[in-house]
């Protein structure tokens, strides 16, 4: 999603998350792979690319491949399954409150992410899409896919687009696909993290609770 002009031209800083395991409990791919029978492949396949032993793009190619000919019409039922992280409400309410604006970037899934970042109040959101045939998933991703790169790209095109410098901007991840994106940050946050991320971060939260976040950004004590 797009971030709009009128919120992008007051906004004093900004706060980007990626998505699974960091703005929601899930791992997008593996609640697809319950769906097609492949969870216990993805679910290797997804520790070995959290921790950095696995190029991404390679690593996502080989898990939704294992999607192949799951239906449409079952992802309104999986949307149902994800459940944002504690506290994500009331961040995102907190920073919007102190002028800010939140964007998300992920290595999931547009179609299982934009009800969620909408229901959310999310300014501005990045993801991968899901190739369709026929009203079932190929197995294939449609476009560009959403890496690292993609992830501090977006960070920097968000924060230009708001006019904010990159000493204003925050970072919050947990995998590897993270890193990128905060070493452009002004503070990088290793959230719900793996143990690489939490060496290379700036600052570690210990509870799985977004809210947390807040005192980190001075806007609770």
């Amino acid at each position: 999603m797009t971030l709009k002009s009128a919120v992008a031209s007051s906004a004093r800083f900004l706060v980007v998350l990626d998505a699974d395991s960091t703005l929601i409990e899930n791992e997008a791919i593996e609640l697809l792979a319950e769906e097609a029978g492949s969870l216990e492949l993805v679910a290797r396949v997804t520790e070995r690319a959290m921790r950095g032993e696995l190029d991404f793009a390679a690593s996502l190619r080989e898990r939704v491949a294992t999607l192949a000919g799951v239906p449409v019409d079952a992802l309104p039922r999986i949307r149902e399954r994800i459940t944002p992280t504690r506290g994500a409400a009331e961040m995102i309410e907190a920073v919007h409150a102190a002028g800010g604006i939140v964007g998300v970037v992920s290595g999931g899934f547009h179609e299982l992410l934009d009800p969620v970042a909408q229901g959310l109040g999310v300014d501005t959101w990045r993801a991968n899409r899901l190739e369709v045939s026929d009203g079932t998933l190929t197995g294939r991703v449609s476009g560009d896919i959403v890496d690292a790169e993609t992830k501090a790209r977006s960070l920097i095109e968000w924060a230009d687009a708001a006019g904010i410098p990159r000493r204003k901007t925050i970072a919050v991840g947990d995998g590897a696909n993270d890193l990128t994106m905060m070493a452009c940050a002004g503070l990088s946050v290793a959230f719900n993290a793996k143990p690489a991320v939490r060496r290379q971060a700036r600052l570690a939260l210990e509870r799985v609770d977004l809210a947390e976040l807040l005192p980190v950004l001075g806007l609770r004590g």
